[in-house]
């Protein structure tokens, strides 16, 4: 260090000594390398280090502080030339980024929520086999925090690699994030970790009128506008609203007592731990016990992958919506009743169910 006037007048201030530059060392054991392992976190204070430790065990890794990403142009469009459109959108689905009118927007116009979850997608996409990501969680709420760390670590999981680590100053995130280990800064102590559920989410459910949509509105994958005759609930967690869901009466000369799903809605900060796929599952339980038949049409991925895993729903056609709003489908005369649905979803995969899961006569919580 360069003796400076100023340095020297710091000094003289609070009585230091010459020799007090400030200097800091760390012994403890460190085995990460006896057994394999995928994701994990180094925790502590900050200033308490993380980060050299991290590049002095992690030499070879990418570290992550923060990509550049264009003033003017589209979050997607921010990503790698070489990525395909199907690697971005998949990449920021399964980080619980999942509303495709934002991902239009330049990345300076999303909440630091979207932007923290658009980093971590690009960064999963990173050709390396370890990634550090520096300041984890440090720009979005505490809620937040937990809900990005559970989707990411249900992400990673799926894939083979990278091997993640996370440096944080925030504690919360550790049962959400399910690290295989965790370095605790504070305390030099080194720790595997059993993989175990994270914790619960306790949803819950009450009636609605149309005056809640606003805040659900723009971040619908297809329409932000909601009919006037829909029966509306919204779904609260810790006392915030997280979702929303409606159904409406289906209209036909046929059949009768039969509703129809119409807007199911999470807000992005919690997206991608299950919430959107349980609370349709709530409302076709709701409906199922008034006694009437529930059916729902999706083009979104995850909700169409759910329904074909689950004993809840049986799959009542599939296809592409067709120009002219005609579907192309296995079952023609499916695909004539629906194609008046199809006006909005032409050129898109769509998926029809009903279900068939057991009648829940309750606005109580449920978890997941």
């Amino acid at each position: 260090m360069v003796e400076t006037f100023r340095v020297s007048q710091v000094r003289g201030m609070f009585d230091l000594p010459p020799d007090s530059a400030v200097s800091q060392s760390w012994r403890f054991d460190f085995p990460i390398e006896t057994e394999p392992w995928q994701i994990g976190l180094i925790v502590g204070p900050s200033g308490s280090g993380k980060s050299v430790v991290a590049r002095h065990v992690f030499k070879s890794a990418y570290f992550h502080t923060g990509y550049k990403w264009p003033r003017n142009k589209s979050v997607v469009d921010g990503f790698p030339s070489h990525l395909s459109g199907e690697d971005v959108t998949a990449a920021l689905s399964c980080v619980g980024f999942s509303s495709p009118p934002h991902w239009l927007k330049p990345f300076r116009h999303l909440s630091n929520g979207q932007q923290f979850r658009a980093e971590l997608a690009r960064l999963m996409l990173e050709n390396r086999p370890t990634v550090v990501c520096d300041e984890f969680t440090s720009v979005v709420d505490r809620d937040a925090a937990k809900i990005s760390s559970a989707a990411i670590s249900k992400a990673l999981r799926k894939r083979e690699r990278p091997q993640f680590v996370a440096l944080s100053c925030h504690y919360d995130v550790v049962e959400w994030l399910r690290p295989d280990w965790v370095l605790n800064m504070a305390t030099r102590e080194f720790a595997r970790v059993r993989l175990r559920r994270r914790p619960k989410i306790e949803l819950r459910v009450r009636a609605c009128n149309a005056t809640a949509w606003p805040v659900f509105r723009t971040h619908h994958y297809l329409s932000g506008r909601l009919a006037a005759q829909s029966t509306c609930f919204v779904a609260t967690w810790n006392g915030t609203p997280v979702a929303f869901t409606s159904y409406l009466s289906q209209m036909h000369a046929t059949v009768r007592n039969v509703k129809r799903e119409h807007r199911t809605v999470v807000l992005p900060d919690f997206q991608g731990v299950g919430i959107g796929v349980a609370l349709s599952d709530w409302l076709g339980a709701y409906v199922a016990a008034r006694g009437w038949r529930f059916t729902s049409v999706t083009s979104h991925p995850a909700m169409i992958a759910h329904r074909m895993r689950s004993p809840n729903w049986v799959l009542r056609r599939r296809g592409r919506a067709r120009p002219g709003g005609r579907l192309q489908t296995q079952n023609e005369n499916a695909a004539r009743m629906e194609a008046a649905r199809a006006v909005h979803s032409r050129g898109r995969i769509t998926a029809s169910f009903t279900y068939v899961g057991k009648p829940l006569n309750t606005l109580a919580a449920f978890e997941l």
